[in-house]
């Protein structure tokens, strides 16, 4: 794997990245599936003129459609150039690799399903968790080596 264009940037050792990140990444998480919810309209819009087009088989998407779109969304921001979600960035938090490698849309995909495992499986003890590790740290960024930190401190 080569990383001539990509630089490392390894999260910052300094406490104070990662003051307040764990209440701020709750407020973005508040904003972005607002955000889903907005952007969930007109992909529904879309999906029924599928439907009607494919003769009812595109309807079989709209089960699955919250989950696309908010995989679409997430792949796209969390693990795009700035490495976090409108909500995110809103709140002033970036998510960083715990190897200094920036996400790729896969990665950010991975982390939005564990997430949604965790929360499914251990809602609300998946908050609980990021007041008792380093860096407050949340069980799906521990499995996948990543850390919430300030973006002006990263």
């Amino acid at each position: 794997m080569s990383m001539h264009n990509q630089e490392l940037r390894l999260p910052s050792q300094d406490w104070r990245a990662y003051q307040g990140v764990l209440s701020r990444r709750v407020f973005a998480f508040i904003i972005d599936y607002l955000i889903v919810a907005l952007l969930w309209i007109p992909a529904a819009v879309v999906v029924f003129f599928l439907g009607i087009l494919t003769l009812g088989l595109g309807f079989f998407l709209y089960p699955v459609l919250f989950a696309l779109v908010a995989m679409l969304y997430f792949g796209l921001t969390v693990g795009g150039r700035e490495q976090a979600s409108l909500g995110m960035r809103i709140m002033g938090v970036a998510i960083a690799r715990t190897d200094g490698r920036p996400l790729d849309f896969l990665t950010a995909i991975i982390h939005l399903a564990i997430f949604w495992i965790a929360n499914a499986l251990l809602t609300p003890l998946v908050l609980l968790i990021g007041l008792f590790t380093d860096r407050g740290r949340l069980l799906h960024d521990l499995l996948i080596g990543t850390v919430g930190v300030r973006r002006d401190m990263y």
